[in-house]
């Protein structure tokens, strides 16, 4: 029978006491330091010797020390799960990771997958965070906000198309794109436009508000919309371009940029000449976009704040139990090119 290697008895865990007598300072000046009190003042060389001890002899703060003497965590739990991003949501989330690093807290993210939306915001609870930032594809429900709130969460923070009842809302209402793409189309003369719906798993989130925005631009104008469905494959789009002509469409809203692109060679190879018969529109305004022919034409999104996020969501921990608020975050326009 094999046997199991050895393992070490005891394995010498460094301390406070240990970088306090390797730095030449008190173990309250390792913890003002390490634990980034700005409250006392510490000169810069003391600072500097410090944090030298502690990397040398690999030590590091207690995080559930910390958060008993503070009487809650410096933990910001972001859920995770099938989210079809844009570029946008990548700069957000590594825009908000980074400040909210700068300002102390850490940030963890918690894999939501296979669970229920209740299941979800239960687990997350078992965490203690101080705060939850909830993002597009990820459902959190009144229920869950509660059981959040009650197990000391002081923020508990949606970044969606719509605010949850007891949460903070940062709105990214993607009608906006539905309805700015449509509006752009509509001044080229466009009157009866396709709006793609992806069919991968995650996206209705997206499409959906985008859809009820084009419609909302479309009726206004007296135009018509129509959903086209669209798997993100060659196979699929060559089908759709196959039933162009039967569709009657002058136009498409393409979701995005990819299955815009995606979509645009399979009409091309069917010989539907881009605008010429049907123009065509996605979003995100990507670079390869511009480097089609023709270039595509889309939907800029940018961020519409007056202070970055980060910060936001620490006024918002610094004043637990103020009403929910709402803030919308997505500012859009059309960037007209040769596609459209």
């Amino acid at each position: 029978m094999s046997q199991l290697p050895k393992q070490p008895t005891e394995v010498s865990v460094p301390t406070s006491a240990d970088v306090a007598r390797l730095a030449g300072v008190s173990r309250a000046t390792v913890s003002y330091v390490l634990n980034n009190n700005a409250t006392v003042r510490i000169s810069e060389p003391t600072r500097r010797r410090v944090r030298e001890a502690a990397l040398q002899l690999g030590y590091v703060p207690h995080a559930a020390a910390r958060s008993l003497r503070a009487g809650h965590s410096r933990m910001v739990l972001l859920p995770s799960g099938h989210i079809p991003a844009g570029p946008l949501h990548h700069y957000l989330f590594e825009e908000l990771q980074a400040g909210l690093r700068r300002l102390d807290y850490t940030v963890v993210q918690y894999g939501s997958v296979g669970l229920t939306a209740d299941e979800a915001a239960t687990a997350w609870a078992e965490l203690r965070p101080v705060a939850v930032v909830v993002p597009p594809g990820i459902t959190l429900t009144p229920h869950g906000t509660a059981i959040l709130t009650r197990s000391g969460a002081k923020a508990v923070i949606t970044l969606g198309p719509e605010p949850v009842p007891g949460a903070h809302g940062l709105v990214m209402d993607q009608r906006r794109v539905g309805s700015s793409a449509v509006e752009h189309l509509l001044a080229r003369g466009r009157r009866h436009i396709g709006v793609v719906m992806p069919q991968e798993p995650g996206r209705s989130p997206f499409s959906e508000p985008r859809l009820a925005g084009a419609r909302r631009a479309a009726e206004q104008a007296g135009a018509r919309i129509r959903p086209v469905p669209l798997r993100f494959e060659e196979e699929s789009a060559a089908q759709v371009a196959a039933d162009w002509e039967r569709l009657g469409l002058d136009a498409v809203f393409a979701y995005n940029d990819e299955y815009a692109m995606l979509l645009m060679r399979a009409l091309q190879d069917a010989g539907i000449a881009v605008p010429a018969h049907t123009a065509v529109v996605g979003a995100d305004d990507s670079l390869i976009g511009r480097l089609l022919r023709p270039r595509l034409s889309t939907v800029r999104m940018d961020l519409a704040m007056t202070r970055p996020l980060a910060e936001t969501i620490d006024r918002m921990v610094q004043h637990p139990g103020a009403p929910p608020v709402r803030h919308d975050l997505l500012r859009t326009v059309a960037v007209h090119r040769e596609s459209s």
